[in-house]
C-alpha cells in the first residue's frame, strides 16, 4: 500500500468512527447509507478490503427468517456468517435489509443441512458488509468462525470499538461474563457467550487440554481444547501452557452439567488481554 493509500485509509477510518460516535438507535438506516456511500468513494483504499470474498449471487431481501437469516424474493434463505445474534440483531437487520437489493459474498455457496446459504451480505453497491455494520453498532457478536485472518481481524476491530464505546449490547454490564462466577455462566447453557478471566492452571487429560479458571475443577469455569485444535494455536504463536496466569477473553457455546465449559475449536475464539487492559467484566 502506498503512503497516499495509507493516509486515505486512516482518513476513512476516522470519518467512519466519527459517524458511528454520532449515531443513535433511531439513525441505524441513515448510518448504513452513509457507510455505503462513503466506502464507494474510498473503494481504492484497504479499508474496504476485508471480507471481500467471491460473489455468490444477488437478490432482494423479502423478509426476516430469524435473528440472522433472511429470505430473498427468489426464495433463497441466507444466513449471515461471522456473527452471533444478540437481543437487538433482528430489529437492526430488519431496518437495514428488508426491501433492499443485496449481493452475497463467501468462499463457498454450498447450502447447509437446513438449505441456508451462508454469506456476507452487502447492501446495494456497498463496500462494507452488513455484519460489520451490526458489530460496529453493538448489535451482534463476532462468532470467530471465519478462517480468513484479515476478515476476522476487521470484524473483531468493529466489535472492539463498539465495546469500548458501550454501544448496543455492550451497554449491558452483564454482556461479558466473569469467569469467577461460574453459576452466572452455567445459567446460559446452550447460549453463545463472551467470558473474561484469569487462567489459574493448564492441564492435559488424554487428548484434551483444560484451561481452568477456578480452583474447583469440577464446578469452576473451564475452556477445553482438543489435540486436533492445538496446531491452530501453535500457528498463531501461542503455546497453551503459556496461558497459565494470563487474562484472556473467550467466546463460544456454553456446555456442561456441573461446571460450565466452552469448547474452543478455533484460535480466534481466544483473545489475550494485557495486564493493564481495562476489563469488560462487571461482576
Amino acid at each position: 500500500m502506498t503512503e497516499r493509500d495509507e493516509a486515505s485509509s486512516r482518513d476513512a477510518t476516522l470519518e467512519l468512527r466519527l459517524a458511528l460516535n454520532a449515531t443513535s438507535p433511531g439513525n441505524v438506516t441513515r448510518l448504513f447509507h452513509f457507510i455505503v456511500a462513503f466506502l464507494l468513494a474510498a473503494a481504492h483504499t484497504a479499508f474496504a478490503a476485508p471480507c471481500q470474498f467471491e460473489t455468490q449471487g444477488e437478490g432482494r431481501v423479502a423478509a426476516m427468517v430469524d435473528a440472522r437469516s433472511v429470505r430473498l424474493d427468489d426464495g433463497r434463505e441466507v444466513r449471515l456468517t461471522g456473527i452471533e445474534p444478540t437481543a437487538t440483531t433482528k430489529q437492526a437487520l430488519t431496518s437495514l435489509l428488508v426491501g433492499r437489493d443485496v449481493s452475497l459474498r463467501s468462499a463457498d455457496d454450498t447450502p447447509d443441512r437446513y438449505g441456508r446459504q451462508a454469506a456476507f451480505i452487502f447492501a446495494g453497491d456497498g463496500g462494507i458488509s452488513v455484519q460489520a455494520v451490526l458489530l460496529a453498532q453493538g448489535d451482534a457478536l463476532v462468532s470467530a468462525e471465519i478462517a480468513d485472518k484479515d476478515c476476522t481481524a476487521a470484524l473483531m476491530a468493529a466489535e472492539t470499538e463498539a465495546r469500548r464505546q458501550k454501544k448496543g449490547n455492550w451497554a449491558d454490564p452483564s454482556a461479558i461474563k466473569n469467569a469467577e462466577s461460574p453459576d452466572d455462566i452455567l445459567a446460559g447453557i446452550g447460549r453463545f457467550m463472551v467470558v473474561e478471566g484469569k487462567v489459574l492452571s493448564v492441564r492435559q487429560a488424554g487428548a484434551m487440554t483444560y484451561l481452568n479458571f477456578g480452583r474447583n475443577w469440577t464446578r469452576g469455569f473451564a475452556v477445553t481444547i482438543s489435540k486436533r485444535t492445538q496446531p491452530a494455536f501453535e500457528n498463531a504463536g501461542i503455546a497453551l501452557k503459556s496461558l497459565e496466569n494470563r487474562r484472556i477473553r473467550v467466546r463460544g457455546w456454553v456446555e456442561g452439567n456441573t461446571g460450565p465449559r466452552i469448547d474452543v475449536r478455533l484460535a480466534g475464539q481466544v483473545e489475550l488481554l494485557g495486564a493493564n487492559e481495562p476489563t469488560g467484566v462487571r461482576p
